[in-house]
């Protein structure tokens, strides 16, 4: 088995700081770092709808090893016979962790199986890597970390557009200040289904853009307040609205629907230097940046003929990589796994989206109320509550009306 501590000198160390995540060449590093290296053995629980995805990434990759795949369905686990006549099958999770020559659990099974699953995994070994959303609650999620470091074993959580191009350059171009101070951060994540039984839409897609908003901006809400609805009877809302507030002037919006004629996928990030247009369904240009915005003059003494000017500049697009994020993240929970590093999303990335999940549904229940979120036992696992720019403390704004907390 792999050793958590121990160094592989041909390794490619990857780190949060890591610009260049997604663009290496990773079929030729792979090759060079991964011969004669014994491969990370990989046990799969779950091969509905994300599974076969993860299957297939670490079956492909030199550095792992696909050991075997577990479903209680055992209709699902035939399809894993015909395509991968070497991988062991079972409808018995157990059998994956009482395997000794497994190194790690994959988790894709519904998120209220997440926290007993790796749990589980944690305390036969095992390293974990589980599909969003990291768990149901951020008491769960707390509980996976400190077994997790307890044990020194890895655990990551499938953030996937993380590890896009298109995120990992936006981080990079943020990271370097080129957009200035952020304003503000506004994204659209709509489409026709697929509708969930167990979790509503803010839980199922909003996590995605929850994540991205995390790696970029290393900033936490202090407050949010979240509306919806259900169009479906006896259905999680479908439709959802979540607006997160911070110390300072910058505010983010999250519009997510399984209920949409069509698919959209665009964030808008704007900055009082440049803004930033990010498009995941364009097949080239996912990432334009414009140098757009406006000017004041404040020459005038009287506040009121303070005059507004508009700057309009050029547009550029910049090369991003395309290789397949996921691929991007099962390559890296494996060489963590090999060299004892700390994955970009970590368990402590996955809590601070649950914590700002949890908030939104009190808001929900509490009719779309804002929510004051508690960072408290967080400290050291993550970018702490904080601003991008100048101070405006505005924290929820004096104009909501409605309660700061909701028991």
């Amino acid at each position: 088995m792999p050793s958590v501590e121990g160094s592989n000198p041909g390794a490619l160390e990857l780190s949060r700081s890591d610009p260049d995540l997604v663009r290496r060449d990773w079929d030729q590093a792979t090759a060079q770092r991964v011969q004669g290296v014994q491969p990370v053995r990989v046990g799969v629980i779950g091969y509905g709808y994300w599974g076969p995805n993860l299957v297939r990434n670490f079956a492909e990759y030199p550095g792992s090893e696909v050991a075997q795949v577990a479903d209680e369905r055992a209709d699902r686990l035939a399809p894993v016979e015909r395509r991968y006549p070497g991988v062991i099958t079972t409808t018995d999770h157990r059998d994956l962790l009482k395997d000794p020559t497994i190194d790690a659990i994959v988790i894709a099974t519904p998120i209220s199986t997440h926290f007993d699953l790796a749990m589980e995994s944690l305390q036969a070994g095992k390293h974990v890597l589980v599909e969003k959303t990291l768990t149901a609650t951020s008491a769960q999620a707390m509980r996976l970390i400190d077994e997790a470091q307890r044990r020194q074993r890895v655990l990551m959580v499938d953030h996937t557009f993380v590890y896009s191009g298109a995120v990992q350059k936006i981080k990079e171009l943020v990271d370097a200040g080129r957009l200035g101070r952020v304003y503000y951060w506004d994204s659209v994540r709509v489409n026709l289904g697929l509708f969930q039984s167990d979790v509503n839409v803010l839980w199922d897609l909003a996590v995605h853009d929850l994540s991205i908003m995390d790696t970029i901006l290393h900033v936490k809400p202090t407050a949010v307040a979240a509306t919806g609805i259900s169009f479906v009877p006896g259905r999680p809302i479908n439709t959802g609205y979540l607006t997160c507030f911070f110390d300072g002037n910058l505010l983010a919006h999250f519009h997510v629907n399984w209920l949409a004629p069509v698919k959209i996928r665009r964030t808008l990030i704007g900055g009082d230097a440049q803004m930033i247009v990010y498009d995941d369904l364009e097949p080239s240009e996912k990432v334009k940046i414009y140098d757009r915005g406006i000017t004041l003059d404040t020459h005038s003494d009287a506040v009121y003929q303070l005059m507004v000017g508009y700057r309009v500049g050029d547009m550029w697009a910049p090369q991003v990589s395309l290789t397949e994020a996921l691929r991007v993240e099962t390559q890296h929970f494996v060489e963590c796994i090999r060299n004892g590093g700390s994955p970009l999303t970590d368990g402590g990335s996955g809590l601070r989206v649950v914590r700002i999940l949890e908030a939104a549904s009190a808001s929900l229940h509490g009719g779309g109320h804002p929510v004051e979120i508690d960072w408290a036992g967080t400290n050291g696992l993550g970018p702490s509550p904080g601003r991008i720019g100048p101070a405006h403390p505005v924290g929820i704004p004096a104009g909501f009306d409605g309660a700061r907390a909701i028991e």
